[in-house]
């Protein structure tokens, strides 16, 4: 093929003594590199090869032949190069040698160059995709809910404050900030979820679903936490509990399913440089339904499993990662969806069941990884939601809104809520979660 155009990166240079040089450029859109030869006889060589040090950024035109070369089929003939811009090799940090992950945090805007964030990132890009075709392919609307709300949907109280007031002048109503001085005339935060917001909709149109940032003003420095994270959250009308489990059973694999069939390159990569049983863990999901367990029965489960915990185990009790991994990796082998947990561990907006001290709650978790989905079916009754919010210390005032949704028209209704990065970490095999997002946010970390 003649005359073809090839712009992107320079990863490696070597000079032959027969007059050549061989370069290694990468452009993003895949995981291998393309080599370009350029003839010592090629106008400007010397002053051209000079500037062509890993990452130095080139335009190169010329013709796509066979390669003789182990390990690439094809190679770039050089016939036109120019040097869009240099780096110097004294002084960019991303040489040959491997770095740590801890490292490429340290260089965040440069670090997408590395052969294992370019990867990520495809594979986050492809999942994403999917997620939008899943549930554009089952009719469902997509929603936009907003950042900044004025409802904390899971009254934890971890939300980053959002206002205009002079922080040196706070202005007091009886020793209490007056937020009606504030921009909205209100507090607000930056969103939890859009769980609420998204129930509004579904009772209206039926079956929609948000994909969009969340915040957690929670201190935690953990490889699982973040403060700025993406959140899948799909909420259906007249879906009851199981089927709210169905749908997550089944957008898990086709999640699964769609990298495994499209990003076939990248996944190579990390089964060969990350964890070397990641695509024999992804088939598993793809070929085994899923666990279906009572939190009783799973917390009988691991009270007999003589395993030693960190965190006791008993009824009540919040399951903890070590707790979910047991029963996803070594109890079952499988992902496992825990359901109808006790009423006083969950938030207010859970159904009731009928035995009053359980919820119709549930959780998927995966090996590897403990919980990547939350979900529940939705408390459709006023009176019942009313005194769930006072029992929980919410203020049913304060979301009027929310109980009007059950004095007019209310209907059983369902969703959950799926961590993003969590999914992308899960499937890549990363192990800090930091590394899947492209500039995490986390305690003390907000700069680049």
């Amino acid at each position: 093929m003649e005359n073809i155009r090839v712009q992107g990166w320079v990863r490696t240079r070597r000079d032959s003594k027969g007059g050549f040089s061989f370069l290694e450029v990468n452009d993003g859109s895949c995981l291998k590199n393309l080599q370009a030869i350029i003839d010592a006889n090629l106008p400007g060589y010397e002053e051209l090869t000079h500037q062509l040090t890993a990452g130095s950024c080139v335009d190169l035109l010329g013709n796509l032949v066979e390669s003789p070369a182990k390990g690439q089929s094809v190679e770039l003939q050089v016939a036109e190069l120019k040097v869009y811009g240099t780096a110097d090799p004294e002084k960019y940090p991303l040489q040959k040698k491997r770095h740590s992950f801890e490292f490429l945090r340290e260089i965040a805007h440069l670090r997408p160059r590395t052969n294992t964030m370019g990867a990520v990132m495809r594979v986050r890009n492809r999942l994403a995709w999917a997620i939008h075709k899943f549930f554009n392919e089952r009719g469902f609307l997509y929603l936009h809910t907003p950042i900044i709300t004025a409802s904390d949907c899971e009254g934890a109280g971890e939300m980053f404050q959002v206002t205009t007031l002079d922080l040196d002048k706070v202005p007091k109503v009886d020793g209490k900030t007056d937020f009606s001085q504030d921009f909205f005339g209100d507090k607000t935060g930056l969103t939890v979820s859009g769980q609420l917001e998204g129930e509004t909709y579904a009772l209206a149109l039926g079956e929609i679903y948000t994909f969009g940032p969340t915040f957690r003003a929670e201190n935690s420095n953990t490889s699982r936490h973040l403060a700025e994270f993406w959140m899948v959250e799909p909420e259906m009308a007249f879906y009851d509990l199981d089927d709210d489990m169905d749908l997550a059973e089944e957008f898990i694999k086709y999640l699964v399913r769609d990298v495994l069939d499209n990003c076939a390159d990248d996944m190579a990569f990390f089964n060969q440089r990350i964890d070397s049983t990641i695509l024999d863990t992804l088939k598993n999901i793809v070929e085994n339904s899923f666990e279906r367990l009572h939190y009783a029965d799973a917390i009988h489960l691991l009270q007999k499993s003589g395993k030693t915990f960190q965190y006791a185990v008993e009824w009540g009790c919040n399951l903890q990662a070590e707790h979910e991994r047991y029963l996803a990796e070594e109890a079952f082998k499988k992902p496992v969806m825990v359901y109808n947990y006790p009423e006083a561990i969950k938030p207010f907006y859970m159904k009731l069941n009928e035995d009053k001290e359980t919820v119709r709650a549930m959780d998927v978790l995966l090996p590897k990884l403990g919980e990547i989905i939350g979900g529940s079916q939705r408390e459709d009754d006023f009176e019942i939601l009313v005194d769930r919010m006072k029992i929980k210390g919410v203020d049913p005032e304060e979301y009027w809104w929310y109980l009007d949704l059950r004095r007019y028209g209310s209907a059983p209704h369902s969703g959950f809520g799926l961590g993003f990065e969590r999914l992308v970490q899960f499937v890549t095999g990363m192990e800090n979660i930091r590394d899947v997002i492209p500039f995490p946010r986390t305690p003390k970390h907000a700069r680049f």
